[in-house]
Parts: C-alpha cells; structure tokens; sequence
C-alpha cells in the first residue's frame, strides 16, 4: 500500500516510524517549509524533515497547499492513502483524492475537544481522562468518520508537555492499527454524534495563557500545567512577563488579596482566593527557565 505521510512536530514522529518499520512503501513525507528560528535566525527544519532525510525518504515542502506544481507532484505519485498527524488543514484538493481516502489522528476523543490545541485545554479544564482519535478526513475540520479511538487517563500533576509524549508513542500505535485495518478492509468509519461535541480546543492565543488570580487554587493550578512547557502561563513581576511553568497548589484560609506575591526565603506563594499557588519553576521575560530557588537568589539581589 503506496502512503503520503504529512505532520511537522515532534508528535508526528513516532507514527512515521511506526509506518517505516511496518515495511509500508512511504511514498513522500509532506511537512512545513524550513523557517528562520533562534536568535541567530538559522534555518530549523521541522522534526518530520530530519527524521526523513535519516531515512532517505522523499520530503515535499509546499509553501500553497493549494499549489498547481505541488497538487501535480503529489497526484504523481499515486498513494493508496494519505497519513496526516499533527499537520495544517488540508483544502480538498489534497485529502478528496487516493482511492482510500486521507486519515489524521486527534489528540482527544472527537468530537470532544475539536480544534488545535486538545491537549492544552483537556488540562486546562481538569479532565481526568482524554483519548486519541483516528478518522477520515472529511470538508469540515475534525468532523469526520471516526475509525479507532483509544481513552487515556491525565495525572493530577500531568503537565501538558508530559501527557503530550505519552500520546505522541501511543498515538503512533494506533495510527499503525488503523493501517493495517484499512488495507484488509476492515476499517470501521463511524458518524460523529454531534451530541458529544461539549469543549472546543482552540488555538492558544498570549491573553488566553494569562494568569487570572481570582480563581481558584485547582482552576489556576490546572491552567498552569495545561500550558508547560508551552507556551507558558504567565502573570506580570515589576512589569515584565513572568512565566510560571510548574508549580503546587496549597488549600488554606488566608487574608490575603488574589494575585499578591509573598517571598520568604527560597520559597515564592502567589494568593488565590482559596489558598496558594507555589511555583516550582519560572521564567522572567528576556531570562532562562529556574527551578524558583534558583530564580529568587538572582532576584533578591537585585
């Protein structure tokens, strides 16, 4: 079976290795465009690129998914079936065509947590349990019929970043499962029940990742660990962003106000109204990431 892999992250990796090692013919990998990163602006390729050239694998990079040259590249090749994990949204043009149609896999169990960031907001939300999906691609964005899906559990102190690497091996696994049961034939292709849709996953933008003291202890805990390490709860110190990537929540009567921050030795407390927030590491505007003892040495000084 003749396969178009498409993903540019880290996430995609595993489920490209998985394909490889199986022995199915990887026609192509389609990824993101190589793009200035750092300080010193060098060109980073994605995850997917480094891990395909490794392996002498055919790498397509359109800038236009709506492209004449790359639609023309790509029909040439003739896959069976296209494979997407964690890539852009595809116009009809490209998933509409291989006889066996174009699957994605979903970090979240659709149609719950629909949208770009499902890991992010399955914490930030305070799940106990989230999943992984593999479905057909259909016109609407993750609407479309649904072929395996596979529950997962969330830590109490899972941070995104963690919960992330274990769906990133797992999903791989499945997206192998689901393979191998479209090429016997045996695929199941399962209406999404609308019914179920309840949260929405969308993408994060900077004001969504702000910090909002009056809540309480769990909401703000949860908000903090559903965005670390990336890209990052934050909150304001001396007028800087303040990057708050790990922390411990503390139940507790207090007086004082919400969003107050309390030093006291190599230990930082920001007040909730029900209690503290205790961040464990930090990240001041402009600085590296510190354990908080570490941060609050230099800070002190100062």
């Amino acid at each position: 079976m003749r396969i178009v892999f498409m993903g540019t992250p880290e996430f995609a990796v595993p489920s490209l290795a998985q394909l490889l090692q199986a022995g199915y013919d990887i026609r192509a990998v389609v990824t993101a465009p190589d793009k200035p990163a750092g300080r010193g602006l060098r060109v980073s390729e994605s995850a997917v690129k480094k891990f395909s050239l490794q392996h002498q694998l055919r790498v397509i990079q359109p800038l236009r998914l709506r492209d004449e040259q790359f639609l023309k590249e790509l029909t040439s090749l003739q896959p069976d079936l296209q494979v997407v994990v964690a890539f852009r949204m595809l116009p009809e043009p490209v998933w509409s065509f291989p006889p066996l149609g174009t699957i994605n896999l979903h970090a979240s169990l659709l149609p719950d947590y629909r949208g770009a960031a499902p890991i992010n907001w399955a914490i930030i939300n305070g799940e106990k349990e989230t999943g992984l999906t593999t479905f057909f691609i259909e016109k609407e964005i993750d609407t479309g019929r649904i072929i395996f899906q596979q529950r997962m559990s969330i830590g109490e102190e899972e941070t995104a970043g963690e919960l992330h690497d274990r769906m990133k091996i797992a999903g791989a696994g499945l997206v192998l499962k689901t393979v191998q049961a479209i090429e016997r034939g045996e695929a199941p292709a399962v209406p999404q029940d609308p019914a179920l849709a309840i949260h929405q996953a969308p993408k994060l933008t900077r004001e969504m990742c702000r910090i909002e003291w009056t809540r309480s202890a769990n909401t703000v805990f949860n908000h903090i660990r559903g965005l670390s390490p990336y890209p990052g709860a934050w909150t304001l110190l001396d007028g800087k962003i303040f990057k708050i990537l790990r922390a411990q929540k503390q139940h507790v009567a207090h007086a004082h106000p919400p969003g107050l921050f309390l030093f006291q030795d190599h230990e930082l407390r920001v007040a909730v109204p029900d209690g503290y927030i205790l961040p464990l590491e930090v990240q001041l505007e402009g600085k590296k990431r510190l354990p908080v003892g570490e941060f609050l040495k230099g800070y002190i000084r100062q």
